[in-house]
């Protein structure tokens, strides 16, 4: 049980002295004390630098994974941009085709029908957004940029394809205006229309 006197208790600092060569006394605990303040001054200011280059370490490597999360959700947000920018065009390929002569339409038309894999494709998009919200603040570094490289393939790939529909697209309008100019000119027992008529 402690003695208790009513008065509060004064702290007692305690301080250990030691000897240095020379015969001067130091205490323990201010190694610094022997330097010329300059010389203290200055390890101040290399010890506060090195606390400032490890936070600024410390927030980058921090920021290098919020921009690979970001870099890999904008990804994510082109390719499926990209997805429905190609069930657009194929929609309006369609109509083009519609006005192609059935025996010539029919290999177009089978060819046009990628719903199915527009859907899967998006479909993949939401797989992937769905990793990303599960294992996008655990994964390594490595593995988020192996998916931000299997996004840009994608992109890259329905981009190239997206692109040659397109040339295509340009060349069977021309093409079919070519045929129904054509037709046109046709007395109309040639017409393919009229022939069974």
């Amino acid at each position: 049980m402690p003695l208790s006197t009513g008065k509060p208790l004064k702290s007692v600092a305690v301080c250990t002295r030691f000897a240095v060569p020379g015969g001067a006394w130091q205490t323990a605990g201010a190694p610094l004390a022997g330097l010329p303040v300059e010389l203290q001054i200055l390890v101040a200011l290399l010890l506060l630098l090195g606390f400032g280059l490890f936070a600024l370490g410390l927030r980058w490597l921090l920021g290098r994974r919020e921009r690979a999360l970001a870099r890999l959700l904008d990804s994510a947000d082109a390719l499926e941009a990209l997805l429905k920018q190609t069930r657009e065009r194929m929609g309006a390929l369609q109509k083009v085709v519609g006005r192609v002569p059935e025996d010539i339409a029919a290999v177009a038309r089978a060819s046009l029908d990628t719903e199915t894999q527009v859907q899967q494709g998006l479909r993949d998009v939401l797989e992937h957004r769905l990793w990303i919200a599960r294992h996008g603040e655990t994964a390594s570094n490595a593995q988020l940029a192996a998916a931000q490289d299997a996004l840009e393939r994608a992109r890259a790939s329905i981009a190239g394809q997206l692109d040659r529909l397109d040339s295509v697209g340009a060349d069977l309008a021309h093409a079919t205006q070519a045929a129904v100019e054509q037709a046109a000119r046709e007395p109309p027992a040639l017409r393919r229309g009229d022939a069974d008529a």
